[in-house]
């Protein structure tokens, strides 16, 4: 966090898993909207709280998105409250539980238009979060315009089951960036954002999601010019639900943004 500015998002994977704001057209990326018409996401469930860079954001631009976050470890919390200045007092649109997430997910009934995850263990590995069996309880979580969206680390051992697994679960409508280049020398690779998605069909093109990007930065100082370039490069098979994946390229098949407006 830089001291002067506690909600921007410093890190590039915090700003990349953000970009979710651009794949629903529902968005409502005027600074007027109420709770009569909070726009998308009315709701958005955080699977690990780290430095609460994500929850501030939200809490900061979008504030009448209520938010849930699942915390493992109640030292966490306490930290982000003493040192990430995460609002403590008088937050009526954040909802903190300090719990396994794996546990909670299966367990909980609640719907969510966006579902978060972050959440490693001390060894950075993902564990019970990064199997068939969690990304089915978030498929069951999610509305009919949910987005999942991971913060996964992609040259890590186990990257490509996991993509693997979310193809399977989400039908195939699933969008890895490429992983964000790592410190020269740095072997696990960098962190990459996946995007999955359910529901509604979308509408997906270049133009209209820098336009959508302008808006954003408009109003919230967010820049995700870098984004739409790693968008528009990706390997993928989005949001369509079209031919398996080949194995052998980590459970995606390689195509480019369309330039022209089309439905997922």
């Amino acid at each position: 966090m830089r001291i002067a500015r506690p909600y921007a998002l410093e890190l590039e994977y915090t700003r990349e898993m953000m970009a979710c704001l651009l794949l629903r057209r529902e968005l409502n990326l005027s600074a007027s909207s109420d709770n009569a018409n909070p726009g998308w996401p009315k709701n958005v469930l955080q699977i690990g709280l780290g430095a609460a860079s994500l929850t501030k954001f939200w809490h900061r631009y979008f504030p009448h998105t209520l938010q849930t976050i699942v915390e493992i470890n109640p030292g966490v919390v306490a930290m982000a409250y003493q040192s990430f200045k995460l609002p403590r007092n008088d937050v009526a649109n954040i909802d903190i539980h300090v719990g396994d997430g794996v546990t909670w997910m299966s367990e909980s009934t609640q719907k969510f238009d966006c579902i978060m995850v972050d959440g490693y263990d001390q060894h950075a590995r993902f564990g019970a979060l990064g199997t068939t069996e969690f990304y089915r309880d978030c498929r069951a979580r999610l509305t009919r315009r949910g987005l999942l969206v991971l913060n996964l680390f992609g040259r890590s051992r186990g990257y490509r089951q996991q993509l693997d697994s979310l193809n399977v679960v989400f039908n195939h409508r699933v969008l890895a960036l490429p992983p964000i280049e790592s410190a020269p020398g740095a072997s696990d690779g960098g962190n990459s954002v996946v995007f999955a998605a359910v529901g509604d069909t979308m509408a997906v093109d270049v133009e209209s999601l820098r336009e959508s990007a302008t808006r954003l930065e408009k109003l919230t100082g967010l820049k995700l010019g870098r984004t739409l370039m790693r968008l528009d490069r990706a390997e993928r098979s989005v949001f369509s639900g079209h031919a398996p994946a080949d194995p052998s390229v980590g459970g995606l098949h390689g195509r480019k943004m369309a330039r022209t407006p089309r439905q997922y």
